[in-house]
């Protein structure tokens, strides 16, 4: 089966990630993509993230309704800071392909055990605003697949700053996640 892992905060998950997974689906002919929230990131520790069963729990809202998407719990679970080397590694039942932003690929090489990462996974990358493709075609080791999908600007920081506001939401997150926020009150300011 060939999946695509789609890592990330899901800090709340909106549109531009739907988009993202979608194009991997279609492009890369993949059977399933997974987007897996991160428990406990290793870059952002003692940042203000919202609880891993929250993100968790709107990126399950966000995905169910497609049927080849998933949310995968096995980074949430997992006790102390998690790292993508350790979740792909395990048995090789599966073809993975990692399903990065341009933020995030160009800089995977500072990731840990990114060599060994690298050689496991085929990694497929989503164009993000401010990143030139050069930086992430620079970085050793890396053969990256590029994604075709539409600019597209958006991020969880953004949306958490606009609900803390009082502003909607509606149209810029999935329905489900729209309301998942507003029946936990999160992003109050």
């Amino acid at each position: 089966m060939r999946i695509g892992l789609f890592g990330g905060t899901f800090d709340p998950p909106h549109l531009v990630h739907l988009v993202i997974a979608e194009a991997a689906y279609r492009q890369l002919g993949l059977d399933e993509v997974w987007l897996v929230p991160a428990g406990i990131p290793w870059q952002k520790q003692g940042t203000d993230l919202s609880p891993a069963h929250h993100r968790w729990a709107m990126t399950k809202a966000a995905t169910d309704p497609v049927s080849y998407l998933k949310c995968d719990d096995r980074e949430v679970v997992r006790p102390g800071p998690t790292y993508t080397f350790d979740t792909v590694s395990g048995p090789a039942d599966h073809d993975l392909t990692l399903i990065l932003g341009a933020d995030a690929a160009s800089r995977i090489s500072s990731w840990y055990r990114s060599d060994d990462l690298l050689k496991m996974v085929e990694v497929a990358v989503a164009p993000r605003p401010g990143v030139c493709r050069s930086q992430v075609d620079e970085v050793p080791d890396l053969r990256a697949r590029w994604l075709d999908v539409p600019h597209l600007e958006l991020s969880g920081t953004y949306l958490r700053k606009r609900a803390a506001a009082g502003k909607s939401l509606r149209f810029l997150v999935p329905e489900e996640v729209r309301k998942y926020i507003q029946q936990h009150r999160l992003y109050l300011g």
